[in-house]
């Protein structure tokens, strides 16, 4: 175990653990987590990742999961800055890639604030992976040259939305959503009113890259049914635009035989 020197406090790493298949991670953050004398992470990170570190190392658990008890952010930046001033190598494992919907740059700039180095190892989003591994291309020449990833999670205010999902009817090719099966139907609903076809192709993934991955394909008007009927649960990616009829289950890889650290 190595510890910083008087008045000099650790690095902290902001390490993409990526969307759950242990191969996708990237060599970096391998070589970190099998130096790293402090982790910090989160729920959605597969066990094989979290036996990679040291037995000196001091492990630390702030996973959010909806309906369960989660960790406030306050608290997680709070475990960063007082380990940093004990270890020479935090890493602070997230699932996917830290800064997109993953609160790394608010992690960050609290670290930075105080004069804690930090450093961004980027990690493969599920929003592309999953997709990937359901033989889903995010885009495709002949049906969408753009995307747009967006989270789900806000509660939809018809007054004052979060996001205009009706805008985003409108002016984007295909959508990738994140943490959005709580909303689904009221989602479905506004891209409808915003003009998204009601035969508007659309997937759901569920566990994409791990054991346990399931696909289910539907029309747009009749997704939050059969996700319903289905049991589809979190943690899934919603797919929704012409590029999910550009679908080729050939090149479709394996899902890992891997699990995450806390049941779904």
């Amino acid at each position: 175990m190595t510890v910083p020197g008087p008045g000099t406090p650790g690095t902290v790493y902001l390490v993409g653990a990526g969307p759950g298949d242990p191969e996708l991670l990237t060599l970096r953050a391998h070589r970190l987590l099998r130096t790293c004398d402090a982790l910090v992470h989160d729920a959605l990170v597969p066990r094989a990742l979290l036996d990679l570190v040291p037995a000196h190392c001091e492990r630390h658990f702030v996973g959010k999961r909806r309906g369960h008890h989660s960790v406030p952010q306050g608290a997680t930046n709070a475990v960063l800055a007082e380990l940093a001033g004990r270890h020479r190598t935090i890493v602070r494992l997230k699932g996917g890639d830290p800064f997109l919907f993953g609160r790394g740059g608010e992690e960050a700039a609290h670290l930075a604030a105080r004069g804690i180095p930090v450093e961004v190892v980027p990690g493969v989003t599920a929003g592309i992976a999953a997709p990937a591994y359901a033989g889903i291309p995010v885009t495709h020449r002949r049906a969408g040259s753009s995307v747009t990833f967006v989270t789900g999670h806000e509660e939809i205010d018809k007054a004052r939305p979060g996001v205009d999902w009706r805008g985003l009817a409108r002016c984007c090719d295909g959508l990738v959503i994140y943490m959005g099966l709580h909303n689904l139907a009221a989602i479905r609903d506004e891209l409808l009113a915003g003009g998204l076809a009601p035969d508007t192709p659309t997937a759901v993934i569920q566990q994409g890259t791990v054991k346990g991955q399931r696909l289910l394909l539907a029309p747009l008007a009749e997704l939050a049914e059969k996700v319903r009927s289905e049991d589809l649960r979190s943690p899934s990616v919603v797919v929704i635009g012409a590029v999910v009829a550009e679908r080729v289950a050939a090149c479709a890889p394996v899902p890992a035989d891997a699990e995450m650290p806390i049941p779904f």
